[in-house]
């Protein structure tokens, strides 16, 4: 498991150009809007490129977003699509029984008879709840409910999760168990 001091966790994603003076859509990821704007620099996920914000809004549906040194669409339109993190370490830890997605990502995850299904390749939510997408060594990804009856335990220090799956969970077959870590 990487340090937290190296990991990054996603904050935002720059959308299109927003007027012609530079500012930008921004799709926030947290229960919060404009909380991507409280950490200060945000980063690429690389490190090669930061971003301050001076100014944001909410309008509508997106969050309206004016990074300093960003002074006309020209600049704004070449940002579409950029990410935005922080250091894992700058967030608060969280509460018992909360979840970073960070860091349940590479999870690996066990079933009830301890075998090994896959790792936890993202957290996903389609608009009905919180699902965990598991790529198994081979096949397919596939999805869990991120809830306490499908993943009753979940041990970060060992790096697993536990999951209690009805007998019929796949009913197109199990996934094969994984020996180690997935092959990309």
């Amino acid at each position: 498991m990487t340090s937290s001091d190296d990991r990054k966790v996603l904050m935002a994603r720059i959308g299109a150009a927003h007027g012609i003076r530079g500012e930008v859509r921004v799709k926030p990821f947290g229960s919060d809007p404009l909380s991507f704007a409280d950490y200060g620099t945000l980063v690429t996920k690389d490190g090669s490129r930061s971003f301050e914000v001076e100014k944001v809004r909410v309008q509508k549906t997106v969050v309206i977003t004016r990074f300093k040194g960003l002074t006309d669409r020209n600049q704004a339109e070449e940002l579409n699509g950029v990410e935005l993190y922080i250091s894992r370490d700058q967030l608060p830890e969280p509460e018992e029984d909360e979840f970073y997605y960070s860091d349940l990502t590479g999870l690996a995850v066990i079933d009830q008879g301890g075998e090994t299904l896959g790792k936890i390749a993202a957290v996903q939510d389609f608009g009905a709840g919180d699902l965990l997408e598991v790529r198994p060594q081979r096949g397919n990804t596939f999805y869990i409910p991120f809830t306490k009856d499908f993943v009753p335990e979940i041990n970060l220090a060992e790096g697993q999760v536990r999951v209690d799956l009805p007998e019929d969970y796949f009913s197109e077959g199990a996934p094969e168990p994984s020996e180690g870590a997935p092959e990309r």
